[in-house]
C-alpha cells in the first residue's frame, strides 16, 4: 500500500513538473522544485539542477595554440605553446572584446612546479581541446546580459606566476620554463591582428590567480590598445590580502616571495609599486591597486573561501585539524572560529580602503562564503544568484562598464545576507598554499 502511495504522489508530482516546465522553462522549474523537501523532490532537485546546467552552461570553445610564441620563448612550464580559447562576438558586440584570465594558484619552488608541469596548468598539451564558456563568458543574453556577444577571450593559465614570471635560463635537470610575462604579451599580439586591434570596448577580467593577474596588467593592458578603445579592468576573487595567519605566521607573505623570487616577476610588477616597496609586496594588490590608472572593479567576498583556506588557516598553521570541518563549510565553524573569520573581514576592508577610492572604480563586496563568482553561472546571473543592495553580480559589472550607474557597495557581515549559497560545500580548490 505504501508503494502505491508513493507511486501516486510521483505520478502527480511528474505532472506538475512536466507541466511547469513546458510552461515556464527551466528556470520557473527550478524555482518551484526548490520548494520541495521531500526525498523524491530532492532527487527532483538534482535532475532539475542538471537540466539547469546544460541549459545554462553555454557553448563549448574549442583551443587555440599560439605556436609562433614558441620561437620567442614564451612557453608555458614545460615549454609546450600558450593557448587560449576564442568565441568570435557578433552583432553589436563586434568590435567589444573580453580577455579573460584563468585562475589556478601558483608554484613558489622546484618541486612545485615540477608537479605542476605534469597538469593542464604547467602545460598546454594537457589542456581540454574545447572548454564550456558560462558565467561572464557565456554566450545567451538572458544569462550574460551586457558581455554575451563580445568577443570573449580566455587565456589558459600555465606559468604557475599570474602571468608575471621571466627567466631566461633554463636547469636543464628540469627543464622548467618561467615565461608568464612572454605568454601574456604573446596571447594579445595573436589577438590583436584577428580584431583586438580595433578594440571600441575592452574588459580585462579574471578569477582567483586571474584576478590577480588582471590588476598587475591592468594598466599595461591599456597601453596595449588604440587610444580611442574605452578599456577597464575586473578582477574576481584576486583581492589576496597580507595578513597573518591563525598560528601567528606571516604565511603568505613569505609565499608570494617565494613565487616572485623564483619566477623572476619583479621586473614585471607595476613600476609603480616597485619603485617604493619590496617587490614580492607588490604581489599583493592591495599595494598596488591604489596606483592603477586605469578603472578597476574589484569583486570579492569578504569571507573568500580560498583566502580562509589557505591564507588565515593554512594546514601547517592548524596541524590538528581542528579548522578542516570549518573550512569546508562556514555552517560548522565555531564561534571561536568564526570570530577569527570576522577579524579576517575587517583586515580586507582596511586592506581595501586605499584602492577603492577612484571615483572610476568599482566595488562589490558581498559576504558569501565564496571563491570566483564571474565564471559560475548561478552566482554570476540567475534567478536565485547573490545580491548585494538589490543588485545581481552580473549587472552591476554591465552598469559600471558602461558607465551607466556606479556601484561602490560592501556587505554587511557574514550571516546577513541570505541570498549567499552557503548551505553547501564550498567549491574545491585548485591548490594550496
Amino acid at each position: 500500500m505504501e508503494k502505491i502511495e508513493t507511486l501516486l504522489v510521483a505520478t502527480r508530482f511528474c505532472g506538475v513538473f512536466f507541466f511547469t516546465f513546458n510552461a515556464y522553462g527551466l528556470v520557473g522549474l527550478y524555482l518551484f522544485v526548490r520548494m520541495v523537501d521531500s526525498r523524491l523532490g530532492q532527487w527532483l532537485k538534482l535532475v532539475v539542477s542538471l537540466l539547469l546546467l546544460l541549459k545554462t552552461q553555454g557553448l563549448y570553445v574549442g583551443i587555440t595554440y599560439v605556436k609562433s610564441a614558441v620561437a620567442k620563448g614564451a612557453v608555458c612550464l614545460d615549454g609546450s605553446p600558450p593557448a587560449y580559447h576564442w568565441d568570435k562576438g557578433s552583432g553589436t558586440g563586434i568590435n567589444s572584446w573580453l580577455i579573460h584570465f584563468e585562475g589556478g594558484g601558483w608554484c613558489n619552488n622546484v618541486t612545485n612546479c615540477l608537479s605542476r608541469k605534469n597538469t593542464h596548468l604547467g602545460s598546454s598539451k594537457l589542456m581540454g581541446q574545447q572548454i564550456a564558456f558560462s558565467g561572464i563568458m557565456n554566450n545567451k543574453r538572458p544569462f550574460n546580459p551586457d558581455f554575451y556577444n563580445w568577443n570573449r577571450v580566455k587565456i589558459r593559465y600555465c606559468d604557475g606566476s599570474s602571468f608575471t614570471g621571466d627567466v631566461q635560463a633554463v636547469n636543464p635537470a628540469t627543464n622548467l620554463h618561467f615565461r608568464g610575462a612572454r605568454i601574456w604579451l604573446a596571447v594579445i599580439e595573436d589577438l590583436l591582428p584577428k580584431g583586438l586591434k580595433n578594440a571600441e570596448n575592452a574588459l580585462l577580467s579574471g578569477c582567483s590567480a586571474g584576478g590577480l593577474a588582471s590588476i598587475l596588467h591592468c594598466d599595461s593592458f591599456r597601453s596595449l590598445l588604440p587610444m580611442g578603445t574605452t578599456v577597464k579592468c575586473l578582477s574576481d576573487a584576486g583581492y589576496f590580502i597580507n595578513v597573518r595567519d591563525v598560528s601567528g605566521a606571516p604565511h603568505v607573505q613569505t609565499y608570494f616571495n617565494e613565487i616572485v623570487t623564483l619566477h623572476g616577476s619583479a621586473k614585471n610588477l607595476p613600476l609603480s609599486c616597485t619603485s617604493m616597496l619590496k617587490p614580492s609586496f607588490c604581489f599583493f594588490p592591495q599595494y598596488v591597486a591604489p596606483q592603477v590608472r586605469t578603472p578597476l572593479f574589484i569583486l570579492n567576498a569578504a569571507y573568500d573561501s580560498w583566502q580562509i583556506r589557505n591564507i588565515l588557516a593554512p594546514g601547517n598553521a592548524d596541524p590538528l585539524g581542528v579548522w578542516k570541518s570549518c573550512k569546508l563549510d562556514i555552517n560548522n565553524c565555531s564561534p571561536l572560529q568564526l570570530k577569527a573569520m570576522q577579524d579576517f573581514r575587517l583586515r580586507f576592508l582596511i586592506a581595501l580602503n586605499k584602492a577603492t577610492n577612484s571615483s572610476s572604480g568599482g566595488l562589490y563586496i558581498d559576504s558569501c562564503y565564496a571563491h570566483c563568482q564571474t565564471e559560475t553561472q548561478e552566482k554570476w546571473f540567475m534567478a536565485d544568484s547573490p545580491m548585494l543592495g538589490k543588485m545581481k553580480i552580473a549587472k552591476a559589472v554591465g552598469d559600471w562598464f558602461y558607465d551607466r550607474s556606479p556601484f561602490h557597495k560592501i556587505d554587511c557581515p557574514y550571516p546577513c545576507n541570505p541570498s549567499c549559497q552557503n548551505s553547501g560545500l564550498a567549491p574545491p580548490d585548485n591548490s594550496e598554499v
